[in-house]
């Protein structure tokens, strides 16, 4: 299965759990540039469980669209797990959503800093009670860290639902 049919079948999966559990979804996104938000749209019936996907990409939008600290970005830096939980935070504050994830990351092929190479992508998963968070290193060319970071949120999203 290619990476784009493995992404439709995931997206197919998140709507249908979203759906059996009466739940509406906000994506809040930076390095996958609204990837995760377009896979959920190519499932006929979204507008049933998707409320909206936020793109912020500029550290200033994620500060102005979903309430992230500025003076934590300035400490964490953009692609931390703390900036991931308030992405995701925020999304479910800006939105009508009961559950969002977000992405934030180093797609490359520049932007490594020391201790966060390229590849370096951190998640978050949150609904009213809770945040999870997780931070992974994917290899390739800047098409394929996105495609994984898709895949893999696609991934926590059923986990997170289940």
């Amino acid at each position: 299965m290619s990476n784009s049919e493995t992404i439709l079948d995931l997206a197919a999966q998140v709507g249908k759990a979203l759906q059996e559990k009466g739940l509406i979804l906000a994506t809040a996104e930076s390095c996958t540039g609204g990837g995760i938000a377009q896979a959920i749209t190519e499932i006929a019936g979204s507008t049933a469980w998707f409320d909206c996907g936020f793109v912020v990409y500029s550290n200033a939008s994620k500060t102005e669209l979903l309430d992230v600290s500025a003076a934590l970005i300035a400490q964490m830096g953009s692609v931390s797990e703390e900036v991931a939980a308030a992405m995701a935070s925020g999304a479910l504050g800006s939105s009508n959503a009961h559950i969002a994830v977000s992405t934030t990351g180093i797609a490359g092929p520049t932007g490594a800093v020391p201790g966060k190479p390229v590849g370096t992508v951190c998640f978050g998963w949150a609904n009213a009670d809770t945040v999870h968070t997780e931070r992974l290193v994917f290899s390739g060319d800047r098409k394929a860290v996105r495609e994984q970071t898709v895949i893999h949120a696609l991934q926590g999203l059923l986990r997170f639902i289940n």
